[in-house]
C-alpha cells in the first residue's frame, strides 16, 4: 500500500509511539485522578508531562491544556460554550470543517447567531482590507479560522486575522488539526483565545486523543458534565482547570502515545519536519502535473501550503476515481473531505475532489508506486 491520506491520520507513526502505548498498558495502566496508588500517580505524572510538552511546542506556557477524545468534541465544547456567553456575529474562513460549520448552522437556525464568511480572493489570498470593511459594518464577536485547509492545504494568515479581530474585541479560535507540530504558530499570543489540535494528524499520535488550549482566566461555560475525580460532593463542575472541562476517564494510553510523539517532534524539530513535508508536497505536485487527465485544484504559486494536493480526474467523478486508486493499492481520500463549504468556494461541490496528502514519512517507494498507477490509468483512459 502506498499511503497518501495523512491529512485524515498520519501513518505510520514513529516507532516510539507504538512502544510507549504498549509499555504503558503493561506497566503503568492506572486511572489518573482516581486514587493515590502507584499506577494512578504514575499515570497522572505522564499526563502532566504531556500537557507541558504541548505548551512548549505551541509556545503557550500560560495557557491550559484540556484533553478531549477528538478535535470535533473540542471544537464543539468551545463553540457551544462561547455561544452560551451571548455572542451574535460569528466569522469563519471559507475552508472550515463540518465540526465547525454544522455546529454553527445548528445555532444559526435557532436564530441565536449570524454567521459570515471571511473574504478570500480567487487567487486564494485573504483580503484583509475587505475583512476590515466587514468588521466595521458587523463587529465580530467570534472568529474561527482553520490554520490550514484540509482540502487544499492552504495556510491562513491567522496572526494577522486575529490581530484585526481583536481591535473589535472578538473572541478567537484557531483550528490547528492540520498544522500543530508542523507550522510554528505562537499560540501564546494574547490575540489567540483558543487553539484546537488533533493528536493523530500532524502530531503523529494515536487516534482518540486531542486537546484544546484555553486562557486560564477565560470564562467558558461548560457544555458537558460528569465526574472528574475531584470535588465530587459539588454538583457543579469544578472551577479549576482542566477539571472544569475534563469529565470522565481520559484516554490515558492515547495520551501516552501522544507523549512519545511530542518528544519525537521535539527531537526532530518542527522546522525540519515542515521542510521534509514541503519537499514531499513539491514532489507529489510535480508527479500529478505530468498527467494531462488530472486537474489540480486550488494550487496558486506564491501561496503557502501543508502537504495536501487535491485534483480532479477528467470525465470521472471523484468517488469513481477513488476506486481506480484503491484497487491498485493507493490510499487517497475522495469526495468532500467533510468540508462542503470549501468545495463550494473552490467550485468542486457536490462531487468533491481526489485528495493526496503527504508528510515527512512519505517514502520514495510511495511516489514510485503512484507514478506506476497513474501510468496504468493513463493507458485505460
Amino acid at each position: 500500500m502506498a499511503y497518501f491520506d495523512n491529512a485524515a491520520t498520519t501513518y505510520p507513526k514513529p516507532d516510539c509511539v507504538y512502544f510507549c502505548m504498549n509499555n504503558f498498558y503493561r506497566h503503568y495502566g492506572g486511572s489518573a485522578g482516581r486514587g493515590n496508588y502507584a499506577l494512578a500517580t504514575s499515570a497522572k505524572c505522564m499526563i502532566d508531562e504531556t500537557r507541558s510538552l504541548l505548551q512548549g511546542l505551541l509556545h503557550c506556557p500560560q495557557k491550559k491544556v484540556v484533553f478531549t477524545p477528538n478535535a470535533t468534541i473540542a471544537l464543539n465544547m468551545i463553540i457551544q460554550g462561547v455561544i452560551k456567553k451571548g455572542v451574535r456575529n460569528v466569522y469563519i474562513s471559507p475552508f472550515e470543517h463540518n465540526a465547525v460549520t454544522r455546529t454553527l448552522t445548528h445555532f444559526e437556525r435557532l436564530g441565536t447567531i449570524s454567521v459570515r464568511t471571511l473574504p478570500v480572493t480567487r487567487l486564494l489570498e485573504y483580503d484583509l482590507e475587505r475583512t476590515k470593511y466587514m468588521f466595521d459594518e458587523f463587529h465580530p464577536d467570534f472568529l474561527i479560522v482553520s490554520h490550514a485547509s484540509n482540502v487544499i492545504g492552504l495556510i491562513a494568515p491567522v496572526e494577522e486575522l486575529f490581530a484585526l479581530a481583536k481591535e473589535y474585541g472578538s473572541i478567537t479560535l484557531v483550528d490547528m488539526a492540520q498544522t500543530a507540530g508542523l507550522i510554528d504558530l505562537n499560540v501564546g499570543l494574547e490575540t489567540i483565545n483558543f487553539a484546537v489540535v488533533a493528536g493523530h494528524k500532524t502530531l503523529f499520535g494515536p487516534t482518540g486523543i486531542s486537546c484544546f488550549l484555553i486562557e486560564p482566566n477565560f470564562d467558558l461555560p461548560p457544555v458537558l458534565f460528569g465526574g472528574t475525580g475531584y470535588d465530587s460532593a459539588n454538583q457543579n463542575m469544578p472551577n479549576s482547570l482542566p477539571e472544569k472541562y475534563e469529565m470522565g476517564t481520559l484516554n490515558i494510553v492515547g495520551i501516552a502515545g501522544l507523549n512519545a510523539a511530542l518528544k519525537w517532534i521535539k527531537e526532530q524539530t518542527v522546522h525540519k519536519l515542515y521542510l521534509k513535508e514541503y519537499a514531499a508536497r513539491k514532489q507529489l505536485l510535480g508527479i500529478l502535473q505530468e498527467y494531462g487527465f488530472l486537474a489540480i485544484v486550488g494550487n496558486v504559486p506564491g501561496r503557502e501550503y501543508v502537504g495536501i494536493v487535491s485534483c480532479l480526474l477528467n470525465g470521472i467523478s471523484s468517488d469513481s476515481a477513488g476506486s481506480l486508486f484503491s484497487e491498485r493499492g493507493i490510499s487517497v481520500r475522495t469526495g468532500l473531505q467533510c468540508a462542503p463549504k470549501a468545495h463550494q468556494f473552490l467550485g468542486t461541490f457536490p462531487a468533491g475532489t481526489i485528495r493526496f496528502s503527504v508528510n515527512c514519512m512519505t517514502k520514495e517507494s510511495d511516489f514510485k508506486e503512484l507514478r506506476s498507477v497513474l501510468d496504468e490509468i493513463k493507458e485505460e483512459l
